[in-house]
This record gives structure tokens, C-alpha cells and sequence, in this order.
């Protein structure tokens, strides 16, 4: 027999579970589905396992999207502030670390939990491991009574049936909160895209986002080489620039800076890297020239950065000695090679590290105010599945509670 609901959800992860609290507040009656075994796997492993929940400096500005004004409604009606209260109202501990990143003090389960405490009190139906078979949509069709009662649609609209693995269900309202690509082992997939495109709306293009980058041989074997070298970088790449670590790795380079990038690289070009922010090289090493001009070059470079690099860099670029006799010229180009490192990237780790997919569904098809779909009445796009990328540090999860937030109050 065929369950009727008002609001069905497909996908448990931030986005959908908060679409879920929000519409059984209203007393909708929602039946949540997702095809894993395990809840919102990505809040679990996120943060090292205790969940960078939000960003106390969310802004639109943190944002990637083909239209950057699309975030701004849904951001302003549940702010970065109105989770924390949630998070809060729950008494789990949290603490800030850099750059506004707020994180739990224990572990990233709290926030699962407070999510599936939240949906219990407001009477959401949650299956587990089940699986979508099909999605259509009939326009003529209305609410059938079950074992439930009867439910109403809403004036000029239809039902969605959802057949799935653990039965059929239909609704008037359809939540496609499936996330992106990124991290297929999770359970990642394309399926938000595939009914996107089912129901006549764009995808744009999808790329693997906050993800390690990887170079070719020569290069690559400098990285393999200084495995687990770590400094404070400035790393530039198409009129985006971000001040935090980096990492050598034996793939290449990773951190923070370089994950920030790679949602600004695209195939081809040169990214630009400081490895002494703060520091004027050139100057320092003018310095070390008279107040030290008996030193070796590699030890008075070792003062600026990591030991290793600094015998690395020295050997890149073929200079070695004595301070005093080194010429203005040559302290030029170590310096180069330390405050403006360009390298070019052979591309990047792909969704199987990834933490996030750039572009999803066209925001030119979908309401900022609502999240609902422009030319199909009752279909919900929320999370990331849509075009709407953040930063590295907490800015996705928000977007998830925004954004589900926002489909929560109109489903």
C-alpha cells in the first residue's frame, strides 16, 4: 500500500535532517529516507570526528556559485547565530579554533544525535538503507488517506511517488538533499543531478572542491621528499588568495591554503605560493648579507622556514655558499622561490578526497527564498547538490542548516 505523506526527503545527511526538524515543527508529516546504513556520515568523520559545525564569519562572500547573490537569502533567514543556539539549547561543548571555526568539544555523534532527537520530537518517519527505485510526478493526483489519515495538497498541486526499497510513498512535496560527489566510500553519488535533470532543471559544471593537488613527476618527487613539512603559506590563484597551513605530502601538496585554492584552480593554470607569509624574504636575507655574511645561505634560510625546505629550495634553484658571497641577484631569486613559489598543478585528488562538489543544480532554476524548483511545484533542491560552495571551515555545514531551514519552512 502506498504511504502518503505531506513532505517526502531523500537523504539524512545535514541539509535533509535539518529540512526534517523544521517541516515537523509545522506539523507536516515527513518521511525521511536515505540508502545508508549509517546517519549523516560526513558530520561523523568531519573535523577530525568532532564536527567544524558552523563559521561564526559566515558570509555570502564564502561562498562559490555561478550566481554569488543566490546564498544570501537562506543565510540571512538562519544565520551561523541560530544554530550555535541550537547546539547550545542541547548542552553540547564546543570551542572556537582559527579563523572562526567552531568545532565540538567532544565528538561530531552529538551533533548527529541532537539532529535525530530533533527529528523524533517532531514526529519524523526516518528509514535507513533504503534505496529510491523511481521518482514521478503526477499533477492531477491528491492526498490519499492511509493508516495515518488523510493529508491535504496544497491548492493547484500534485503528488510525487517515490517507490523505493522499503515500499512507495507519495507526497506533495519532494526534498532532494542527496549531496554531491565528493567522498564516493560514504555513499556518494550522482542521483540529486539525475532528478534535477529528470524534472528539466540544469546541473552545471561539477568539479571535486577543498581537495589536495597533485604535479607531475618532478615536482612530485620535491613533495615525496619533504612528506610532512608544514608552514604558514599564502596561496593565490585566480584573483583568490588565502593565508593559512600548508602541507608537503607524498602526493603532492595539502592543508588548508592549498584546499581553499583548488575550489579557484581550474586545469592549466599556475597557482602562486608564499611559504614565509608575513616575511619579505629578499629583505631578510639583505640583512642576514651584513650581519652575517659567513653564514651559509641553507642556515640562514632555516631561520625562515623549515629546515628541510630550506636545503630543498637552495637546491631547486642551484645556490649555495656563503652569505657575503652571494650577489643582490641570486638573494633575488631565493627569495622568488620562497614569497612567490609558482608552480602549476597536474590536477588534483578527485571526489575520492574531496570534501565537497563545485556547481550542482542551477540556481536559475530555483527560488533563493524557498529552495523550491521555478517550473516544478513542491520539488526542493537543498545542501549540496546545489551550486552553492563553501569555504573551507564549517561554511558547508551552514549552508546545509540555511538551506534546509529554508525548504523546512515552505515544504
Amino acid at each position: 500500500m502506498t504511504q502518503s505523506y505531506d513532505v517526502i526527503i531523500i537523504g539524512a545527511g545535514a541539509a535533509g535532517l535539518m529540512c526534517a526538524i523544521e517541516a515537523g515543527k509545522r506539523g507536516r508529516r515527513v518521511w525521511l529516507i536515505d540508502h545508508s546504513a549509517k546517519t549523516a556520515e560526513k558530520i561523523r568523520i568531519s573535523g577530525g570526528g568532532r564536527c567544524n559545525f558552523t563559521n561564526m564569519h559566515t558570509r555570502p562572500e564564502t561562498f562559490l556559485s555561478d550566481n554569488e547573490h543566490f546564498c544570501k537569502s537562506a543565510l540571512k533567514q538562519y544565520t551561523q547565530n541560530d544554530f550555535i543556539k541550537m547546539v547550545q539549547s542541547h548542552g553540547i561543548p564546543y570551542h572556537e579554533k582559527t579563523l572562526g571555526q567552531l568545532f565540538c568539544d567532544e565528538s561530531a555523534q552529538q551533533i548527529i544525535d541532537m539532529l535525530l532527537y530533533e527529528c523524533a520530537q517532531n514526529g519524523v518517519d526516518y528509514y535507513k538503507e533504503t534505496s529510491v527505485e523511481s521518482v514521478a510526478y503526477d499533477p492531477s493526483s491528491s492526498a490519499a488517506a492511509d493508516g495515518y489519515g488523510a493529508t491535504t495538497t496544497r491548492q493547484g498541486g500534485g503528488r510525487y511517488l517515490v517507490k523505493t526499497s522499503n515500499g512507495e510513498a507519495d507526497a506533495e512535496s519532494l526534498v532532494i538533499a542527496t549531496g554531491g560527489l565528493s567522498i564516493p566510500k560514504i555513499g556518494a553519488s550522482k542521483f540529486g543531478y539525475d532528478i534535477a535533470r529528470q524534472f528539466g532543471l540544469k546541473v552545471t559544471e561539477l568539479r571535486p572542491a577543498l581537495v589536495p593537488l597533485t604535479f607531475q613527476a618532478a615536482l612530485l618527487e620535491r613533495c615525496k621528499e619533504l612528506s610532512g613539512v608544514s608552514v604558514d603559506a599564502i596561496v593565490s590563484c585566480n584573483g583568490a588568495s588565502f593565508a593559512e597551513g600548508l602541507l608537503f605530502t607524498h602526493r603532492g601538496l595539502s592543508g588548508p591554503s592549498i584546499l581553499q585554492i583548488s575550489s579557484y584552480w581550474r586545469e592549466g593554470d599556475e597557482i602562486e605560493i608564499n611559504l614565509a607569509a608575513g616575511v619579505d624574504v629578499l629583505l631578510a636575507l639583505k640583512d642576514k648579507k651584513k650581519s652575517a655574511a659567513k653564514s651559509e645561505v641553507q642556515t640562514v634560510l632555516a631561520e625562515i622556514v623549515p629546515k628541510r625546505l630550506a636545503v630543498s629550495i637552495c637546491a631547486d634553484v642551484g645556490i649555495e655558499g656563503r652569505m657575503a658571497d652571494l650577489s643582490d641577484k641570486r638573494l633575488e631569486i631565493l627569495a622568488r622561490a620562497i614569497n612567490a613559489w609558482r608552480v602549476k598543478p597536474s590536477g588534483t585528488e578527485g571526489y575520492r578526497t574531496a570534501e565537497v562538489t563545485l556547481g550542482g543544480v542551477d540556481t536559475d532554476g530555483l527560488s533563493s527564498k524557498t529552495m523550491e524548483a521555478k517550473a516544478q511545484k513542491g520539488l526542493y533542491f537543498i545542501g549540496e547538490v546545489v551550486d552553492v560552495t563553501g569555504w573551507l571551515g564549517g561554511f558547508n555545514f551552514q549552508w546545509a542548516w540555511s538551506s534546509g531551514f529554508v525548504a523546512g519552512q515552505n515544504v
